[in-house]
């Protein structure tokens, strides 16, 4: 399996005041920080190394994770500091840490989707990166993928239209190569590469059954502790 990179350096505003004095990865989800639940994971989809992208509150990431060995990996930490560098930047800076090919994954996202399948529909498009996209058609929150049957078409934040019935799942592939056209220590959106991607119609993709979850906002905090306290 290929490393992830997970990005989890952000302020999160939309979670204050809980996240002024905690990161949101380490916000509580049925007991205990978010980023065990990811970590734990992570490791029984077959991953080994982790990179996470930090800022905001780094030191309290790593001294929950350490060196990842409690969740059965191998953690590495890419630290940036203020003001930070977007989704983007912090993960080009972090490509010293990561090899040719890489998954990304956000760090306020849960997925349960089947990482190696991911990988083998990357693999088998000869593509330089691939999105997980799920047909979301507005649902669980505004669409932005316009899809060409099973190609994606456009994928845009910004340019949306009617055509749009899939969304950006939160994890992806891509290659060193990709962010390396963009400038070191320069703040850019992830979502600006991804852009570009489709338009190139470089982007491959591989389409989620299950829907995703999140706890970047109080709604989808509140949805995520009501799904493992169901599951228990």
């Amino acid at each position: 399996m290929l490393p992830v990179a997970i990005l989890a350096g952000g302020l999160a505003t939309r979670m204050r005041p809980h996240t002024e004095t905690v990161p949101k990865s380490l916000l509580e989800v049925a007991g205990e920080p978010f980023l065990a639940h990811q970590l734990r994971y992570l490791a029984n989809q077959g991953v080994e190394e982790v990179v996470l992208c930090v800022g905001h509150l780094a030191e309290q990431i790593e001294e929950f994770a350490g060196d990842g060995s409690a969740f059965e990996l191998q953690v590495q930490y890419s630290r940036e500091a203020m003001p930070l560098l977007g989704t983007g930047g912090a993960l080009r800076k972090a490509l010293p840490l990561l090899g040719e090919e890489f998954l990304v994954l956000y760090g306020d996202s849960w997925l349960e989707v089947n990482y190696l399948e991911v990988l083998k529909a990357f693999k088998a498009s000869s593509l330089p990166a691939l999105m997980t996209i799920f047909q979301n058609d507005g649902q669980w929150d505004t669409s932005n993928v316009e899809m060409n049957q099973e190609r994606i078409r456009l994928y845009s934040k910004s340019q949306r239209n009617e055509r749009m019935t899939h969304i950006d799942y939160g994890l992806g592939i891509l290659t060193k190569t990709v962010l390396q056209a963009y400038p070191a220590q320069t703040a850019f959106d992830l979502a600006e590469v991804y852009e570009q991607l489709s338009l190139r119609g470089e982007l491959a993709c591989y389409q989620a059954e299950r829907r995703f979850y999140e706890i970047g906002s109080p709604t989808g905090l509140l949805e995520l502790n009501q799904k493992f306290r169901e599951a228990k």
